[in-house]
């Protein structure tokens, strides 16, 4: 009972974490799309774009979505895999010339480009892995092979995870430093990236906590099957009802030859 009482308890655990990093993706994810907190403080970026005449905006913000004047609000259209150089899609004059090229429409180049969208697509793929995850784990704190299957699944999400946070922070940190070379403010959003690394820590305890259930309760199974054959009297075969039967004959023929023998001595007095 203590035994599955821990795998009951590491997988109300994984449960919660999982939950949790569920919330703080939203948060990233969501960002951009309403002017309220916290989804107005998270972004990715914020730099000065008011020398450029393309922008059209004083400061910008990256989200996930879109590109915003605040934090939150006076948002351009809303653009899936938003190319990074949309921000000055007017025109890009007096932009760093490590961020512009030829895609999206001439205003990024192909390294900001492909590795923003391979990372926003794979931000979008643990999304919806970890939360498939989230429900076959609601059965982890009662069944080994839920825990098993969870952690699985949950270590094939975190995989995905990890190459989108990665490629998330490479993309936006390194633009700022494009920024700060060019004598432009620019600073990263804390939320977003808390969120997100907040995110991987969760889901990777969870993933460790999961398979730690599922040993647990493999442990527990075992203790509690030798304790049934310790008390059936005997190794695996004592457990079967023919070599129960077996024994049984065996004893009783003892017995038997036991009683003659004293009687013959009795005999021979």
């Amino acid at each position: 009972m203590l035994i599955w009482s821990k795998g009951g308890a590491l997988g109300i655990v994984s449960l919660v974490l999982i939950g949790g990093a569920l919330v703080m993706m939203f948060f990233v994810v969501l960002s951009g799309v309403k002017d309220t907190t916290p989804l107005n403080k998270t972004w990715f970026l914020r730099a000065d774009t008011s020398s450029f005449p393309g922008a059209g905006r004083a400061e910008s913000y990256w989200t996930f979505w879109r590109i915003c004047a605040t934090g939150g609000g006076q948002c351009g259209s809303t653009v899936p895999a938003l190319p990074f150089g949309y921000a000055w899609v007017g025109g890009s004059e007096g932009v760093p010339n490590g961020l512009t090229g030829p895609r999206g429409k001439g205003t990024t180049s192909n390294y900001y480009y492909y590795l923003w969208r391979f990372g926003w697509v794979f931000y979008l793929m643990s999304l919806v892995l970890t939360s498939f995850t989230f429900l076959t784990s609601a059965l982890a704190p009662c069944s080994r092979l839920a825990a098993g299957f969870s952690g699985a699944f949950l270590a094939f999400s975190l995989f995905w995870f990890s190459l989108a946070a990665s490629l998330m922070t490479v993309v936006f940190v390194k633009a700022r430093d494009e920024f700060h070379d060019a004598g432009i403010s620019a600073s990263i959003g804390r939320y977003a990236f808390g969120f997100t690394w907040g995110a991987w820590a969760a889901m990777f305890l969870a993933t460790v906590f999961l398979f730690m259930g599922c040993g647990v309760s493999r442990k527990g199974d075992d203790h509690v099957r030798s304790t049934k054959t310790k008390r059936s009297g005997g190794g695996v075969l004592g457990s079967i009802p023919f070599f129960r039967r077996q024994r049984s004959k065996r004893s009783n023929r003892g017995s038997f030859v036991d009683a003659e023998s004293q009687h013959r001595v009795k005999e021979e007095y």
